[in-house]
């Protein structure tokens, strides 16, 4: 069948460009924004760059259009998860196209939603757009969405304040309109260590890890208790695990340390904040009963990822607007994260829409049909021509 948009040749070269860029996370992304930044620059666009502290990785912010508010924009990450290990059958980092499918690390998830946006750029920057697209490109999504907050307060603190944003996340072009949350913890204790007979000479600090896991076991089970009838999520609750358990040297003695990580996938009607506050309240009551026999003791809650859930809008303009663009009227939820809530939280109106099935994302021989590609271009060429209307 041949290809609806005249873009999707150049979408594919795009592509062949960006999934050269080795871009897990634990790497420098400045590479492939040096490269995303010089073609938007020389189209015009007005770019700025978001570095994080160390100046190693960086988000991009480019604009195309009048300086108004009310414009869209369109939202990638740019790093991909490792390919350590994985049994790959081609090359991950050299796009490789075999029966309608283009394979390497990244091409679902996600940049060949990037991909697509450089190749209407040119459309893009010559069209008469009455509101403007902004383009945000952030960094380390794949590690707890770390860079997108920078960015986003960025463009919500600059002079021309978007109102719609499309986050091209792999939905097979299909609108998404909510996803569950992630919220990790790990919590270590430092106790003393005694023999095993003498517990008021020392504190275990495995011990008094127990009844914190049992809280967050606890928390888990009311957590499906209080989940609605009507939820759409798979499974239907927010959820709560613990993932990691560390300490004890013997086990007639005392532990020393103890180290236990946690991972929660809240749905938007669950309460992270009070769960997070209920688990340092028992720490602290615990820390006070291991300083007992150790006043040394202590217990640590470190949050090492915190990204917020997106929550079905009613009557969302991004809805909205993704529905007349694809003419998909389905309800459509997913239980992974995206920066789709960090947006939402920021006061404005989200949606999840992209090329490629989350099924392929972080897969050995990850893959985009082609096809997707183009339904992409599509999209993206009716967005320019409804933001001329």
């Amino acid at each position: 069948m041949p290809a609806a948009s005249p873009h999707l040749d150049t979408a594919i070269d795009e592509l062949r460009d960006l999934v050269a860029f080795d871009t897990t996370s634990r790497n420098s992304n400045l590479p492939l924004i040096d490269h995303v930044e010089a073609k938007l620059a020389a189209l015009g666009a007005v770019c700025e760059r978001i570095p994080n502290a160390d100046g190693s990785k960086a988000n991009l912010h480019a604009r195309f259009g009048p300086a108004v508010d009310g414009g869209v924009v369109l939202s990638g990450h740019t790093d991909v998860v490792p390919v350590d290990g994985q049994p790959w059958s081609t090359d991950p980092w050299a796009l490789t196209e075999k029966d309608g499918l283009l394979y390497g690390r990244g091409t679902c998830d996600m940049k060949g939603f990037s991909a697509c946006i450089l190749a209407l750029a040119p459309q893009i920057a010559q069209a008469d757009l009455k509101k403007p697209v902004h383009i945000a490109l952030s960094h380390d999504e794949e590690v707890g969405c770390l860079g997108a907050p920078a960015m986003i307060d960025r463009i919500m603190e600059g002079p021309v304040k978007p109102a719609v944003v499309i986050v091209g996340e792999p939905t097979d072009m299909t609108v998404v309109t909510a996803h569950k949350g992630l919220f990790s913890v790990k919590v270590t204790l430092r106790g003393r260590e005694a023999h095993s007979s003498l517990v008021k000479d020392g504190a275990c600090a495995v011990t008094h890890a127990v009844p914190l896991m049992q809280y967050l076991v606890d928390q888990a089970a009311e957590m499906e208790a209080a989940a609605p009838a009507d939820s759409p999520f798979n499974p239907p609750f927010g959820t709560l695990t613990i993932g990691e358990v560390k300490g004890g040297t013997a086990l007639n003695i005392l532990a020393l340390d103890a180290e236990f990580s946690s991972l929660m996938r809240p749905a938007p009607w669950d309460d992270v904040r009070a769960i997070e506050k209920g688990l340092r309240e028992r720490a602290a009551q615990i820390e006070a009963k291991m300083r007992e026999g150790a006043p040394e003791a202590k217990v640590d809650i470190t949050v090492m990822s915190d990204v917020p859930a997106f929550a079905p809008e009613e009557d969302g303009a991004a809805e909205r607007l993704a529905r007349q663009l694809t003419g998909d009227n389905s309800t459509r939820v997913v239980s992974y994260g995206t920066e789709a809530g960090q947006f939402q939280q920021a006061g404005l109106s989200v949606v999840v829409c992209g090329p490629g099935s989350i099924n392929q994302a972080h897969q050995p021989d990850e893959f985009v049909a082609i096809d997707q590609l183009d339904r992409c271009c599509v999209f993206l060429d009716k967005l320019t021509r409804v933001l001329q209307a």
